[in-house]
């Protein structure tokens, strides 16, 4: 995707009628807030407007969304029957989201990490609560490390639920915090090390299951395993 000025370039994994995939980089909103910086919805909106000389609003459907830090696949409907079709799917887990991460310390080779979490929503942390309680939402993982060195380790997750920050506290909780992250780790020295890797799905109208694939950022810590 082509950009101007300031605004990030956006690399388009996969584009129809319906569909419109993409590999968010790291820093960039997934949707506009109060800070007027540049969003992802709005830069690909702006993308098909100049791509198929479109008069007036764009329609393009948010079906999920990656935290500013995080970087991977986000999958847009460009249409509303797509958009709806696709939720459904949400909704009803049939939709599967596989992420890579980068932790600090020693994780086991693989688990399963299950949790009660609670957001404040004030505050835009979520916490992990012993037991169920008013607000309270499950939240479900399984990992497998995919590579070490003397510090850290390379874990490739594939989420059960969706919850706001789940990977972050999920494993921070049991001490081997995603590197980078400054809000639940202990580490500063680079961006937050999360990537959405894969995101399966059914396409909208040709109902055959698709996968897209992001491959993780060729930097610091990535590029040490």
């Amino acid at each position: 995707m082509e950009t101007t000025g300031t605004q990030p370039d956006i690399p388009i994994l996969f584009e129809d009628n319906h569909l419109l995939v993409v590999n968010k980089p790291a820093g960039v909103l997934s949707q506009e807030d109060h800070t007027g910086r540049p969003d992802l919805l709005n830069l690909c909106k702006e993308y098909i407007k100049k791509k198929y000389d479109k008069p007036g609003n764009v329609f393009l459907g948010l079906l999920h969304r990656l935290d500013q830090p995080v970087s991977g696949v986000m999958v847009f409907a460009k249409t509303s029957k797509a958009a709806s079709r696709i939720s459904e799917q949400i909704r009803a887990r049939k939709v599967k989201k596989s992420y890579l991460a980068v932790l600090d310390g020693d994780p086991p080779p693989n688990g399963v990490l299950e949790h009660h979490l609670l957001k404040d929503k004030k505050k835009n942390i979520t916490q992990v609560v012993s037991s169920p309680r008013k607000n309270s939402k499950a939240a479900k993982l399984s990992f497998q490390t995919v590579g070490r060195n003397e510090r850290m380790a390379l874990v490739s997750i594939n989420l059960e639920t969706g919850r706001a920050h789940q990977i972050r506290v999920q494993f921070a909780e049991i001490g081997t915090p995603v590197h980078g992250d400054r809000k639940y780790g202990r580490t500063s020295d680079s961006d937050i090390a999360l990537h959405a890797h894969k995101f399966r799905l059914e396409h909208p109208t040709l109902k055959e299951k698709q996968e897209f694939v992001a491959s993780a950022p060729d930097t610091f810590p990535w590029n040490r395993f």
